[in-house]
């Protein structure tokens, strides 16, 4: 009876500290800290997307992250109004009502219109920076058509900037287990020197419908967030000499913080599993 008694307290205890399926916090969670969630191919209304997005409004709780980095896969089939309604505002609703802001990198199956719907801050460019705190600065590309000034643009804002961390996000990754013939090549080549000689520390992208943390390329970490709404399995090959970890059997979202030098992460699953985590250090 006093066996029974006291895992009921346990229980009890696990639902209101962690709620019914979220697993603990492999994040710092300090005061003053920027903290943001990465989020891609999720834009289906469908069930799993709004179940991811019940599960970030309830791990928002408890790590009051400030922003959302989308990228790519942002709505997919229409995209009338009533679609930005029922595969955005909607399911990200308790969200936007706690003031996080979203910031969107385009895909392939995004319109290029996208870029003017005021939620997803691109304020009508298709690629573009922000500083998300005084020593982070986001870079956001465009890498369904890859222009020479997109490319001279970048170059000038990584040499200008004297953020301490530099992260760029966009659909099309460098490096993945999933790239049939390797399809990022072309991009790597155009990209990565730029990340390599100006200090990008991590690069974020979605396109693969699944999360994989691929090993450090020439000192920069990269990460596959696609698993927000639409997912492929078996296409994620975890024992793959690139991969770090991987997930494709649910969807997932990452949290991130960055104390000082140091950039820690979390991704968690629909059913609010801890399915990833660790800390990379600042490039530089």
């Amino acid at each position: 009876m006093r066996t029974r008694l006291l895992l009921s307290v346990v229980l009890v205890l696990g639902a209101m500290v962690f709620g019914s399926s979220a697993e603990p916090f492999s994040l710092p969670n300090k005061a003053g800290t920027l903290k943001f969630a990465v989020l891609g191919n999720f834009g289906t209304g469908e069930r799993p997307q709004y179940q991811l997005a019940e599960q970030m409004a309830a791990f928002h709780s408890r790590f009051k992250y400030d922003h959302v980095i989308l990228v790519g896969g942002n709505i997919y089939g229409p995209q009338r109004p009533q679609d930005y309604q029922n595969k955005f505002e909607l399911p990200y609703k308790p969200l936007l009502d706690a003031g996080v802001r979203f910031y969107a990198a385009l895909g392939q199956d995004d319109a290029r219109e996208q870029r003017y719907y005021k939620l997803f801050n691109m304020n009508g460019q298709l690629y573009y920076t922000f500083k998300a705190a005084p020593d982070v600065q986001f870079f956001a590309l465009e890498t369904t058509y890859v222009v020479p000034q997109q490319i001279q643009w970048l170059e000038q804002q990584l040499q200008a900037s004297n953020s301490a961390w530099k992260i760029a996000f966009f659909h099309h990754p460098l490096y993945s287990s999933a790239s049939s013939g390797d399809s990022g090549a072309q991009l790597r080549d155009t990209l990565e020197p730029l990340f390599v000689k100006y200090h990008v520390s991590a690069v974020l992208t979605g396109q693969p419908r699944f999360y994989e943390r691929l090993k450090l390329q020439k000192g920069v970490a990269y990460f596959v967030v696609g698993s927000g709404g639409q997912l492929k399995r078996g296409q994620l090959n975890k024992d793959g000499a690139l991969t770090a970890s991987g997930f494709d059997a649910d969807q997932a979202f990452m949290a991130v913080e960055i104390v000082g030098d140091e950039m820690f992460f979390q991704t968690i699953s629909r059913e609010g599993q801890t399915v990833d985590s660790g800390v990379i250090q600042r490039r530089g």
